[in-house]
């Protein structure tokens, strides 16, 4: 079964080279390797140029003995946050650094979306880091970690939640340790745990069957955003949903019902993706932003890269990936088109020609003109879907664009006005999109310079972390 042998991949940091081979003509990745310096030394000349110059002797090279330390500062970043979440939050959701204590679903203001939406008092962080564990090395931790989640995490509780974050941070989680635990390769040391009895896939099973109901009673098979897991969906719950949180469901859904050998979770996720696709614009193929899951009337007809839309497409293609299902792939073959066509600005190449380099706007999902002249963080993502999908020389340069804006202020702020080049939203929560896609970009190309740009955001954080 195909997707089982790379569904520990589903820890995307490890996923990207290996899909990569899969979707690429035999020898176009030694090209696409071979053809990097040469693009960004065009276009991006201040980040890639050649040996014989001074960001050539910074840039050409990443000593051993720097990779180890660089490595070994990660492990200890993560070890001092999981460290203090045990120490000063657990078993509440996280720790909030400002208080040094523990966080957990906002009760006295329910419309509170932002904390709301994300925990809901089932230990968020710990299930989030088990995975991150593993993949450290931490076999001890890592086993300790996943005894307290079977010994003190339910989800028999009065909390509304986000189907769409309850998917892909506790689900996905549960998912990816219970199969770390079962590998018979255990690729990560010896992971095992003695006396384990799939009691994680349980675990997840049942978060499942409490998010159900958030597929059932809507017209158009899209899920309701929110689902209390006691009571069912909230009688006031709203009929608007994002195209993301309804349509990035299949990946964790389709996993569950293949270890369970039941059919009905991946069969709802793909109805909600086959409801969204069947609503995409038939003048420019574009989908909007917010839809109206009775309806199927698009609330916002913003069509991006961002927020409300960018894991839509993500797991259209790592669905394919590993799930080996040729319509996933066509339709984000077909979006990724229509992306390229009415999004991409810039000129036709990323290193030849007249104009600016490629940069992927919001546009209106009816005619593809311009809505506003901001892009935000968790587009950035994009590169490394490229890099998956094969189109090396566009992901190095859209990189190379928001790893610019990084360097200007020490992180991605929020949304960044590419008009006025300056920040229209000025904070970072630590989002992880553009090191993913540094991560792909160097398993694609080898090429050391994104062992400096790991180098450069790992010390960034660092250094604000002190800072504070």
């Amino acid at each position: 079964m195909r997707w089982c042998s790379v569904l520990l991949w589903l820890l995307v940091l490890r996923l990207g080279l290996h899909a990569l081979r899969g979707l690429l003509p035999p020898g176009s990745l030694r090209g696409a390797a071979q053809g990097v310096s040469s693009v960004c030394r065009a276009t991006y000349g201040r980040f890639f140029v050649g040996p014989g110059d001074e960001y050539g002797r910074r840039y050409s090279s990443f000593p051993a003995g720097l990779r180890l330390e660089m490595r070994e500062m990660a492990r200890s970043m993560f070890a001092f946050g999981y460290d203090n979440y045990m120490k000063h939050a657990f078993p509440e959701d996280e720790l909030n650094p400002i208080l040094c204590q523990g966080r957990g679903p906002d009760t006295l203001n329910p419309s509170n979306l932002n904390i709301n939406d994300v925990l809901g008092n089932y230990s968020l962080t710990l299930i989030d880091a088990l995975d991150t564990l593993a993949v450290m090395g931490n076999a001890t931790e890592f086993q300790k970690a996943v005894r307290l989640v079977i010994d003190t995490v339910s989800f028999d509780k009065d909390s509304t939640v986000q189907v769409f974050e309850a998917t892909i941070r506790i689900m996905g989680s549960l998912l990816s340790a219970h199969i770390i635990l079962t590998d018979t390769k255990q690729p990560f040391g010896n992971m095992t745990l003695n006396g384990y009895d799939n009691e994680l896939l349980h675990m997840a099973h049942d978060l499942a069957v409490r998010l159900l109901p958030a597929f059932e009673n809507t017209r158009t098979g899209m899920p309701y955003p929110r689902v209390n897991l006691l009571k069912g969906v909230p009688p006031d719950s709203l009929n608007h949903t994002c195209t993301a949180g309804a349509g990035s469901l299949l990946v964790e859904f389709g996993i569950l019902s293949r270890l369970l050998g039941d059919s009905t979770f991946e069969w709802v996720a793909r109805r909600a993706v086959r409801a969204l696709w069947s609503l995409r614009s038939n003048d420019t193929g574009l989908l909007g932003n917010v839809v109206d899951i009775q309806t199927g009337d698009w609330v916002g007809k913003q069509s991006g890269l961002g927020a409300g839309l960018d894991s839509f497409f993500e797991y259209l293609l790592k669905s394919y990936i590993l799930f080996g299902e040729e319509k996933d792939l066509d339709m984000f073959n077909e979006a990724y088109k229509s992306i390229r066509s009415h999004l991409r600005r810039g000129r036709k190449a990323c290193n030849e020609g007249e104009g600016d380099p490629p940069l992927y706007v919001n546009v209106n999902m009816l005619n593809g003109q311009i809505m506003n002249t901001w892009i935000d963080s968790l587009q950035a993502f994009f590169p490394g879907l490229q890099v998956l999908k094969g189109d090396i020389e566009d992901a190095i340069c859209l990189h190379a664009f928001y790893y610019a804006i990084w360097k200007r202020y020490g992180a991605l702020p929020e949304r960044y006005n590419w008009q006025l080049q300056a920040p229209d939203v000025s904070f970072y929560p630590l989002r992880p999109e553009l090191v993913e896609s540094t991560y792909l970009l160097y398993q694609a190309t080898k090429n050391p310079f994104y062992l400096h740009v790991g180098m450069d955001i790992l010390q960034s954080l660092e250094k604000h972390a002190k800072a504070k």
